[in-house]
């Protein structure tokens, strides 16, 4: 079958098949949540990932232009791996374990806006007019959903872990645009050595915040699948699909994930979505897709590990 589409196609449910992968991880996560500490739970999930990748450094090619980087280089690749795995990831599943999926998905889509806004002094990208009546439509479905605002003092946590997270995805998304423009790096490269650095900085936050898990077979099993399929192999098809499709079509596909993630939430984790938060997060979910539509394309701007900002999981 995949003899008879054409290229561009057959990328295109590729990516849409990793985004599905991504959007699963989400219903993983908040399941193992109730036996595996968050951020142990993340550490080994992005851990055992890296080392599935690591034969992928091996080749003698990349060997050699790993040694050649310079200390600028390394230091973005560090932080980039602090900000994109031990921050945005471990936030991300602390937010899980206090928030329905439904809720953190919505305020992780604000990257995207936040994005457009650091852009202009970072990176020297002008948002057009439709991007920031975008903005406009994704807050107004945002104040949707959570009108009337009232978070449980249970809560906070969660809150306050995903708005840092967003920051942090931002923030990664801006630096990871900077290194690629630099092209010294595939994404392939870029993935693997910022997710081993950043799995790194989330093992050593769960020893110390949450001591040594004491783990039963099936949660093994969970993390073991996530690590395998949906970080190793996911991102290894990502990164293949992105030799073939442009980075907006790769971006409108990703955002399918705000859309994946609640209707798996409601169907396998027993979420609940009213009309009124129905409509609001289908205003935010225009508003984001409109955002990544209405970009002007900045200059000799290579595919990313995230671009324009990749949600996975």
């Amino acid at each position: 079958m995949r003899a008879n589409l054409s290229p561009r196609y057959a990328a295109g449910l590729e990516a849409l098949f990793v985004t599905f992968l991504w959007s699963t991880s989400w219903v993983l996560i908040k399941i193992g949540l109730q036996d595996i500490p968050a951020l142990s739970f993340a550490g080994l999930r992005y851990a055992l990932g890296f080392i599935c990748l690591l034969p992928l450094l091996l080749v003698p090619a990349r060997r050699a232009k790993l040694r050649q980087l310079s200390r600028r280089t390394w230091g973005r690749l560090v932080l980039l791996g602090v900000l994109y795995y031990t921050l945005t990831q471990g936030t991300q599943f602390v937010g899980l374990a206090y928030l329905p999926a439904i809720t953190v998905n919505l305020i992780l889509s604000f990257t995207s806006v936040l994005v457009g806004f650091l852009g202009i002094s970072l990176l020297g990208e002008r948002p057009s007019a439709l991007q920031w009546g975008s903005v406009g439509v994704y807050l107004v479905g945002a104040l949707a959903y959570f009108f009337p605002l009232e978070i449980p003092g249970s809560d906070v946590i969660g809150y306050a872990a995903v708005a840092l997270g967003v920051l942090a995805n931002a923030g990664s998304s801006i630096l990871g645009r900077r290194v690629n423009r630099e092209g010294d790096l595939s994404p392939v490269e870029v993935t693997v050595v910022s997710m081993g650095i950043g799995s790194i900085g989330l093992m050593a936050g769960g020893l110390v915040v949450e001591g040594i898990p004491s783990l039963s077979g099936s949660s093994w099993l969970i993390i073991a699948y996530l690590a395998v399929v949906n970080t190793a192999l996911a991102f290894t098809l990502w990164n293949h699909s992105l030799r073939t499709l442009p980075a907006l079509e790769s971006s409108i596909i990703n955002s399918t994930m705000m859309v994946q993630i609640p209707i798996l939430a409601v169907i396998f984790l027993g979420e609940s979505l009213g009309l009124r938060q129905g409509l609001g997060l289908l205003l935010a979910g225009v508003g984001t897709l409109a955002v990544q539509l209405g970009g002007a394309r900045p200059p000799s701007l290579e595919r990313p590990v995230s671009e324009p900002v990749v949600r996975s999981s």
